[in-house]
This record gives C-alpha cells, sequence and structure tokens, in this order.
C-alpha cells in the first residue's frame, strides 16, 4: 500500500519538527510538507495534494477555521484533521461544520495519532476521547436545535444499527464493536454505512452527535 501523504499545518516550529519526526519514525506514513499559517497551508495543499492535513486550529495570520473552510472548498478528496490544544466544545461543533474529518488533541499519545490519521485517511470521523466527553456534555446542556433535533430518524434504524450507532457515540472503534458483537469489521462497516445513510448525515462524528442529541448515550 502507498504511504499516507500528510501536510502539516502549524505556526510552532518545534511542534511540526516532533510531529513529523514521529510519523517519519513508522512505516506508512510520508510528510511531504510543512507549512506555518492557514493561507501557507492552503497553498502547499493544493501544490502537494496529500491525502490528510494535520491543521491547527488558532495560529497568527490565518487561522485553522479559515483554512479549513477554503480546503473544504477546494480539495474536497483531502481530508482535514484539526489537531489543537483548544477543548472548548464551540471550537469543535464549529470545525466539524466546516468539513473537518476529524479533532484531536496535542496530547494525545503517538499510537492514538496514527491510528487516527489512518481512519481519517479511509473517510472516518476522528475525536479525542476527552473533548468527545466535553461535546456531550455540551449537547446535554444545549436546547435541541438543528436539523437533527427537528427531523427524528431513529425509527428508520433496526435494533442492530441502533445498538451499533450508541457504540459509535461512545467513540468505539468499528474494530472494536466487531469484537464487543462478534462480528466481522466489514459487517460494522455496513452497518455503520447504513446508519448513516438512514439519518441523512455525513460521518461518524456526526452520528455521535445525532445519538447525543437524542439521549441514546443513556440507554446502556
Amino acid at each position: 500500500m502507498k504511504p499516507i501523504r500528510i501536510l502539516i499545518v502549524d505556526d510552532h516550529t518545534l511542534f511540526r519538527s516532533g510531529i513529523k519526526l514521529v510519523l517519519q519514525r513508522h512505516s506508512g506514513f510520508d510528510v511531504v510538507g510543512e507549512a506555518g499559517d492557514g493561507l501557507e497551508g492552503v497553498k502547499r495543499a493544493k501544490q502537494l495534494k496529500p491525502d490528510v492535513v494535520l491543521l491547527d486550529l488558532h495560529m497568527s495570520g490565518t487561522g485553522g477555521l479559515e483554512a479549513l473552510r477554503l480546503l473544504v472548498e477546494d480539495m474536497p478528496e483531502t481530508q482535514v484533521v484539526m489537531l489543537t490544544v483548544s477543548e472548548d466544545a464551540e471550537d469543535l461543533l464549529e470545525t466539524l461544520r466546516a468539513g473537518a474529518r476529524g479533532y484531536l488533541l496535542k496530547n494525545i499519545d503517538t499510537e492514538f495519532l496514527l491510528e487516527s490519521i489512518q481512519r481519517a485517511a479511509r473517510g472516518e470521523s476522528v475525536m479525542s476521547p476527552q473533548i468527545a466527553h466535553k461535546l456531550a456534555d455540551s449537547l446535554r446542556a444545549s436546547p435541541k436545535t438543528g436539523p437533527a433535533a427537528e427531523s427524528n430518524n431513529l425509527d428508520k434504524l433496526s435494533s442492530r444499527e441502533r445498538e451499533i450507532l450508541i457504540m459509535v457515540a461512545r467513540g468505539d472503534s468499528n474494530k472494536e464493536i466487531a469484537g464487543v458483537l462478534n462480528l466481522s469489521e466489514s459487517t460494522i462497516k455496513i452497518h455503520v454505512q447504513g446508519i448513516l445513510r438512514k439519518l441523512n448525515i455525513a460521518g461518524r462524528v456526526q452520528a455521535a452527535v445525532y445519538a447525543v442529541e437524542h439521549g441514546l448515550v443513556n440507554e446502556k
């Protein structure tokens, strides 16, 4: 398999160097470039066409959110994963609405980072466990508004799909869900795709938001 081509966009040179060093130590990853602000990152992405962009949120100059919107609009085939220190649920929601494939905190361990990049490259949504809990707390405390609250499509799901949705909302990977339910990973992937289609949502993170908004995480 070809290595995953990665662009790192962060205004801290030492952090970029550290992430690059970590990725270069593992096969399957190729850091094709770096950038020090959002605008430079967009330009480099257009030149290099990476599979995944690791994008800081708060940077001097052009920030990550603006860069994210440009990347999603101009390069929809490139997966953008936010890599930030911000644990603010509003930052998370704003980047997801703008089209980010994932939201990772900079204090994650190496294995989680590598796995998250691999999953993002496959088109899966990824999120640090800590921020997932903050998102759930934020949604529980907020009024239920927006498309997900206005149209409840849960009755379209089978009991098995409902069970899998709950596990997705808790942050379990397809592999972990397959182990618990004694099913193949490919079967779980098919179920997840069916869930997304029936709920008319784009990815796992949005599915998790939907599940929390409708109280499913408290069912088990």
